[in-house]
């Protein structure tokens, strides 16, 4: 049986979004980087939750270091490794995302993967695994205390990873998240952008499950206030996890710098950042290929770009990050709630989303 025909995304219903994307205006269109899934559904068992893979420096039988920054907007969440992060200014291996109670079970996936991916590695050497591991809460349309995600789950949506088209919607983590109290998920953008005479790739993927109907504003359009009916909470619950990557040599610093530019495109889309959301977000930088620091030479070489000259970067970000939440909601499917039972999360109606920005 073939594959069904993905839904629009949200630049093919019309709206005009700026900046200019890769070709396939998603995190992939950074060499190197892969993504992959594991989406469990069994409506009979009230499951609807999953794994995201986000591997950065895909394809390799070593490990190698990837340059990154951490901000946290509001630190009501999880994201494993960023303590390392914010000390190294490094991390090593993959990125999965899953639901609030499958962070444990994800993570020791994720740490056998990279025993068995960097088999030599870890056979000769005190080497030591440390993945980054992120959530956010599916427990409106799933039994998130049942715990049915498992560490081969998270293996297998490592092992499924690959570059091109990404899924968006209800795919692995992002399949039973909620975003202003439509259908959310999984979104991802790319923007294209010119620097001291080199062309550079900055990609966001976001699980969106975050904010209120209310809220929600789509470039510059109150489309929360305009699509009020079918809400289902009253104080959000949720939260947003976003992955900035870029092929562009930026330092540390200006990895945490861009990832704080990821909550001002979270803020366009209307959230303020609620009490109750965990908001963090993480950047890397495939640049400056090393190899592990413990292997490396005395004196490091790297190049960076001049942080004087990162306004674009920060733009790019802020872009990047607005279209994939709106890329997340056009891809969202109705789904029957579990807690309460008996309501619906509905898909946004995308040709009323159209016709707000195509009417003349």
């Amino acid at each position: 049986m073939g594959q069904p025909t993905p839904k629009p995304r949200a630049r093919d219903l019309g709206l005009p979004f700026s900046g200019t994307p890769g070709p396939n205006n998603a995190i992939t269109d950074i060499s190197g980087v892969h993504v992959g899934f594991t989406t469990l559904t069994d409506t009979n068992k009230n499951i609807r939750t999953g794994v995201t893979a986000i591997i950065p420096r895909g394809g390799l039988s070593e490990p190698k270091p990837v340059w990154a920054g951490q901000y946290a907007l509001n630190g009501n969440g999880e994201m494993t490794g960023t303590h390392w992060i914010n000390d190294a200014g490094y991390f090593v291996g993959p990125i999965c995302i899953t639901n609030t109670h499958s962070v444990g079970m994800v993570h020791h996936g994720a740490t056998q993967w990279m025993i068995d991916t960097y088999a030599d590695y870890f056979r000769d050497r005190h080497a030591w695994a440390m993945p980054v591991v992120a959530e956010t809460y599916d427990g409106v349309l799933n039994d998130i205390n049942g715990q049915h995600v498992t560490a081969d789950h998270a293996i297998t949506a490592l092992n499924a990873a690959t570059s091109g088209h990404v899924a968006e919607g209800s795919t692995g983590g992002g399949n039973g998240m909620i975003c202003y109290e439509f259908k959310g998920g999984t979104g991802t953008a790319s923007r294209q952008l010119k620097l001291g005479g080199e062309t550079y790739t900055l990609g966001a993927l976001v699980q969106a499950n975050h904010g209120i109907r209310p809220w929600l504003n789509v470039l510059g359009k109150a489309v929360g206030e305009l699509m009020p009916e079918g809400r289902l909470i009253e104080q959000e619950t949720g939260s947003i996890i976003v992955i900035l990557g870029t092929d562009a040599p930026l330092s540390s610093l200006a990895l945490r710098q861009t990832a704080k530019r990821a909550a001002i495109g979270v803020g366009r889309g209307g959230s303020p950042g609620g009490n109750s959301s965990g908001d963090i977000f993480l950047a890397f930088s495939v640049a400056n290929d090393h190899p592990m620091p413990q292997q490396d030479e005395a004196i490091l070489q790297r190049t960076e770009l001049n942080s004087e000259l990162l306004d674009p970067f920060y733009l790019a970000t802020v872009e990047a990050v607005e279209e994939a939440v709106v890329n997340a909601i056009v891809a969202g499917e109705d789904a029957e709630t579990v807690k309460p039972v008996g309501h619906v999360c509905r898909a946004i109606d995308t040709k009323a989303l159209a016709d707000l920005f195509n009417d003349k």
